[in-house]
């Protein structure tokens, strides 16, 4: 366990809904919910969750934390927003599930593999070296992340893609070697320095 999540589960061990309320984008919209299941339902991947969004709010009331923060379902998030557009009280499900999977992230109990988690670090670590995404390195990241057995398999699979990338100018060979760098790259890393630094802050200022 790591020395945050230490601190925090000491902290907050009688009410994990207000954990949520204080670090959890969105958090305080949890308590909203009267589990009518819309989420659910409006969820293009909902029967694929092992617990539903309207069920993960249940679990952080009933104060299952390691349940919550160590479960897969808020990495299945897509980002489509028909829970938010549908569901009746105004709850900001899209965001507290983001904030959840990034919450859990910082406190290092994210489910080992977690394909979701994997993707997401490789496109940030591929933003962040140049300030702008390289589609060619990032494909490629994604596609040898379990090996390069795999790699060669996914690398022709997808090679109509990866094709029709090139003809339309979004990705070039080239990009190997150079190329998606903003202008201004050193004033790029100072903000997401700056940035950082405000996140860490929230987060130790919770924990104590």
């Amino acid at each position: 366990m790591s020395d945050l999540n230490t601190a925090m589960a000491a902290k907050y061990r009688a009410n994990f809904l207000k954990e949520v309320e204080a670090v959890v984008e969105e958090g305080e919209t949890v308590k909203m919910c009267m589990q009518c299941g819309v989420c659910a339902g409006s969820c293009p991947l909902g029967k694929h969750w092992a617990h539903p969004p309207q069920e993960i709010f249940m679990m952080i009331r009933a104060g299952k934390r390691d349940e919550v923060l160590k479960s897969d379902s808020m990495w299945m998030c897509t980002s489509c927003y028909n829970c938010i557009v549908r569901c009746p009280r105004g709850v900001q499900i899209t965001h507290v599930m983001h904030g959840l999977a990034y919450y859990a992230k910082r406190l290092g109990v994210v489910p080992e593999g977690q394909p979701t988690q994997q993707v997401s670090q490789l496109f940030w670590d591929n933003l962040m070296k140049g300030g702008r995404v390289n589609e060619l390195k990032l494909g490629l990241s994604i596609y040898f992340k379990d090996g390069f057995g795999d790699g060669i398999k996914n690398a022709m699979a997808n090679q109509k893609l990866g094709m029709n990338m090139m003809k339309a100018g979004r990705m070039s060979p080239m990009e190997f070697l150079s190329g998606h760098t903003i202008k201004d790259n050193a004033g790029f890393q100072k903000i997401i320095k700056k940035a950082q630094e405000i996140e860490d802050a929230k987060f130790d200022g919770a924990a104590k």
